[in-house]
């Protein structure tokens, strides 16, 4: 057995990547295929002693798609403009069409050389360039549906065709009776009907194309989060050298402000480092010998010594933009109803109008009338508003979301989520605000409290850390000036020392209060701090301890409704954090969230994930690059606006204004837009199915018959009655 990674060309939308993956599972030879529509590619693993790599090649081809060779990830170039060109093209031809075949139906002013009545065949000739033109556009829709029945798998791609071509020959066949002298068939031309299908099928494919292009970027950028250079040590030297050039064992030297080149083990020094991206703790966590260190994650303080161990792909950086492909990959395609109904419907349809024509050939001997019978049949059970039930109701329910400021980029996303049973939320950025504030100090001198903050902010302004950013910004927040300070010097891991108007200060943690054997006499107030989960600094003013600050990341204001919420829906809430588990669980009891699990990594996350899912449909919501992969095998992932690129690109719904409440809405909109989408296909049958036994002849007897002009009048009740339901929608939720 042997496997490839070919790169594919011509995936537009998930039927595309879900119908090539069902035919080369099919085909002799191949053992297990899986096509990745973000990453455009597909993972196949073939018999070598009976397929060539040509031969996959040539499956890939009679698909009707192309193989473009073996995918490398190198970077693609710009995708060529002119499918937006398209759709602009699309866009104005439909609604030229629309205006010359319905413009008048509602009192627009009719073109005068092309009047329906007084010049019918100028008329049926315009309709007929003009669609075709459409249908030429977007004949990608056409031939994937074709291609699609062919290889037995219909979608939602076969039944627009099927629709779309009914639809246009019958339109056609009454052009032709209309050169013929016939003109009262200008009452029974259908162009424009054809036309709008493809117009909102084409916009939908575009604008899930543009999405998926996002993520592609996005797992690019996250590539680029390691250094281009590091330091390492040979033969005694140190030496300036691009990651390539590490080796395993190597010794890499990282100073303060720097990003740890590989992923490795410290031998030297010690430090805090911030690994927020990958572990979602918002607290620079400290790094000494023997303490592991991560590509990608920056170095606040002291200069440290750390042997590489994981370089180039096997970095945690590579497994995670890895597992996060390979988890797109895997993820099983949700069915649209539509996609569902057509795969019996579309071929019972085909066969009931083929069986037709034969029994009335046999029977009236007279082809003309079971050619009448047969696209009769076709146009009565044309599924144009079935084509539309979906798109039309998901296009409202997306409007409704994005009013609410909630992207929506998936259609499955936005039909899914209101069976969702279990939430998931990231704790750092996602339950909490993701950055450090000062919650509150102890002052036990007689310096006033802005003074006291002055002197504090004025040491801390020549500090990088986390920590003393977030007193720095909570003093020019209350427009508390800066002064400078001299002799200042950063004591790696513990704080800083500094004279401050001719006199000594210290600010650090309890360790370096200790060092300086600084006398400690209001412990309870930091076991209060720590309690309350703050990070506490320490400040001593000519060795004798003035002050305490604690700081730490503040729980979002709107997460507890949320929560609230969320449980009157009877949907579990979860907390999936790589922060420790006392940190954790104290969040989550003020949040009254029942489940915690903590002090995971970013592939245990979606470990995670994967046990959820046994019990239901899972909704995770993060922001870090550490949730990139739990979005994605989640069956929603949604994130914030503020989070990551990778976060955002990776979920299937963005909230535009970071107010987690719009989760609730995402649920309640779904709900709306589903009940709609099934209101929609019960009527879309209901005027078309209804007549089938007409349409075939049935009641001839009984002197009841209908003809393709009455059947397609159906079709367009049942697509009109379609519109109007949707539009119910949008009336019901303002």
């Amino acid at each position: 057995m042997k496997k490839v990674l070919l790169k594919i060309g011509g995936m537009t939308c998930s039927a595309c990547s879900s119908g090539l993956e069902k035919y080369l599972n099919k085909q002799d030879g191949i053992k297990l295929a899986s096509v990745n529509l973000v990453m455009n590619n597909a993972n196949i693993e073939y018999d070598d002693e009976r397929l060539s790599l040509q031969d996959v090649e040539k499956f890939v081809d009679k698909a009707g798609f192309e193989s473009l060779g073996i995918d490398n990830f190198e970077k693609e170039e710009k995708k060529n403009s002119f499918e937006k060109y398209k759709i602009i093209l699309i866009t104005i031809f439909s609604l030229i069409i629309l205006y010359i075949s319905m413009g008048s139906m509602i009192g627009l002013p009719e073109i005068s050389f092309i009047k329906m009545m007084k010049y019918p065949t100028r008329f049926s000739i315009c309709l007929l360039v003009f669609s075709s033109i459409v249908l030429f556009l977007g004949k990608d829709i056409l031939r994937n549906g074709f291609k699609n029945l062919i290889h037995k798998t219909p979608n939602m791609d076969t039944l627009v065709t099927i629709g779309v071509v009914a639809s246009m020959l019958y339109s056609i066949f009454g052009t032709v009776m209309i050169f013929k002298g016939h003109s009262h068939y200008v009452m029974n031309l259908y162009y424009e009907s054809a036309t709008i299908v493809v117009f909102f099928i084409k916009v939908g494919k575009y604008i899930e194309g543009r999405n998926t292009d996002k993520t592609k970027e996005a797992l690019k950028e996250l590539m680029t989060i390691t250094p281009n250079h590091a330091i390492i040590v040979r033969d005694g030297k140190e030496k300036t050298v691009t990651l390539d050039e590490i080796q395993k064992d190597d010794i890499v030297v990282c100073k303060p402000g720097e990003k740890i080149a590989v992923d490795g083990t410290v031998i030297d020094g010690n430090t805090h480092i911030d690994e927020s991206f990958i572990t979602g703790e918002s607290v620079p966590v400290k790094r000494e010998n023997g303490s592991k260190v991560i590509a990608g994650s920056i170095n606040y303080e002291g200069t440290i010594k750390y042997k590489a161990e994981k370089i180039g792909k096997e970095s945690t950086v590579s497994e995670i933009v890895r597992l996060v492909v390979e988890s797109t990959s895997s993820k099983a395609p949700i069915a649209k109803i539509a996609d569902k109904v057509s795969s019996v419907f579309v071929p019972v349809v085909i066969a009931i109008a083929i069986v037709a024509f034969i029994i009335w050939m046999i029977i009236s001997k007279d082809i003309a009338f079971a050619i009448n019978i047969f696209i009769t049949v076709l146009v009565v059970a044309c599924p144009c508003s079935l084509g539309l039930a979906t798109p039309l109701a998901i296009i409202v329910g997306s409007g409704l979301a994005t009013k609410k400021g909630i992207l929506v980029k998936s259609s499955e996303s936005l039909e899914n989520a209101h069976k969702v049973k279990t939430v998931v939320f990231d704790k750092t950025g996602t339950l909490t605000e993701g950055k450090l504030t000062v919650s509150k100090i102890y002052n036990y001198s007689d310096i006033d409290e802005a003074e006291l903050l002055k002197m504090v902010a004025s040491v801390e302004n020549k500090s990088e850390h986390p920590i003393a950013r977030a007193i720095v910004n909570y003093a020019k927040e209350r427009k508390i000036d800066i002064d400078e300070v001299n002799d200042f010097e950063a004591v790696a891991g513990m704080g800083v020392v500094a004279n401050y108007e001719s006199e000594k200060i210290i600010i650090g943690n309890q360790k370096l209060i200790d060092e300086n054997k600084i006398e400690i006499s209001n412990k309870q107030d930091a076991e209060e701090l720590t309690k309350d989960e703050n990070s506490i600094l320490y400040v001593a003013l000519n060795n004798k301890l003035i002050a305490l600050v604690g700081v730490k990341d503040t729980i979002r204001k709107d997460i507890v409704e949320l929560i609230e919420k969320l449980k009157a829906k009877n949907i579990n809430v979860v907390m999936l954090t790589g922060d420790n588990e006392k940190t954790a669980q104290n969040i989550a009891k003020k949040l009254k969230i029942d489940k915690v699990i903590s002090n995971v990594m970013p592939k245990q996350k979606a470990e995670e994930i994967e046990k959820l899912k046994q019990n239901g449909l899972v909704m995770m919501c993060g922001d870090g690059i550490n949730d990139s992969i739990s979005l994605v095998k989640a069956d929603i992932g949604v994130s914030v606006s503020s989070g990551t690129d990778i976060a955002r690109d990776s979920a299937q719904v963005v909230i535009m204004n970071d107010n987690l409440n719009r989760i609730n809405d995402v649920i309640d909109i779904s709900k709306k837009t589903v009940r709609n989408i099934k209101q929609n296909l019960f009527w879309a049958f209901f005027y078309n199915v209804c007549m089938i036994p007409v349409a075939c002849g049935f009641l001839v007897k009984f002197g009841i018959m209908i003809n393709p002009m009455i059947a397609s009048l159906a079709m367009t009740l049942s697509s009109l009655f379609v519109v109007l339901n949707v539009l119910k929608l949008k009336v019901f939720y303002k």
